[in-house]
């Protein structure tokens, strides 16, 4: 098998897997699918771990997964939908990071590996197995590469800042404990 074969096989099964993922993991929140609880049950967490409003949280998120995930499947609109599945995982880790990195213990790490494995795909290619090289690469140019970061970077900037700034207020109006409820009795 020639290098470049092997590089566009990688790539297809690195973009299947990532991509399939993402796209089970969207569908469990916009359909409830795949054991998930779909908008009204997403929503509802969404709101619990402070992205407010729920529904559209959920509804950003779902579709950023599925849709990221499905067109990182297929090599098509390669730069966007890397951008936008990375952005979808950066909202995830968020929620995860106080956990820790590893996933046992409810860390950040499948989100991180699934988005960082997203923003590769989008910087490096599809390569030639995808529909991105069968339509001669037209929603797949260099240019759109940074373009679509900086879009994600931005929106998942101010989503996840909002996040932070909702729960940093949330926890100033809480009063730490002055005894613990052993010594209570």
């Amino acid at each position: 098998m020639r290098r470049n074969d092997r590089r566009d096989l990688g790539l297809l099964l690195l973009r299947l897997g990532a991509g399939g993922a993402l796209a089970a993991h969207g569908a469990q929140k916009l359909f409830g699918w795949f054991g998930g609880h779909g908008l009204e049950g997403t929503g509802q967490f969404m709101e619990s771990v402070g992205y407010v409003p729920g529904k559209a949280s959920a509804t950003a998120a779902g579709l950023a997964e599925t849709g990221g995930g499905t067109l990182l499947a297929l090599g098509l609109a390669t730069p966007a939908a890397g951008a936008a599945a990375a952005g979808a995982m950066a909202g995830a880790a968020a929620v995860h990071a106080p956990n820790g990195f590893f996933n046992q213990g409810g860390g950040y790490e499948y989100a991180a590996t699934l988005g960082l494995t997203a923003a590769g795909l989008a910087v490096t290619g599809p390569g030639r197995l995808s529909l991105d090289h069968l339509l001669g690469h037209a929603v797949n140019r260099g240019w759109m590469i940074p373009a679509a970061f900086a879009a994600t970077a931005a929106g998942t900037a101010v989503v996840v800042g909002a996040r932070a700034r909702r729960l940093r207020k949330a926890k100033e109006g809480e009063q730490e404990a002055l005894f613990e409820e052993e010594y209570m009795e």
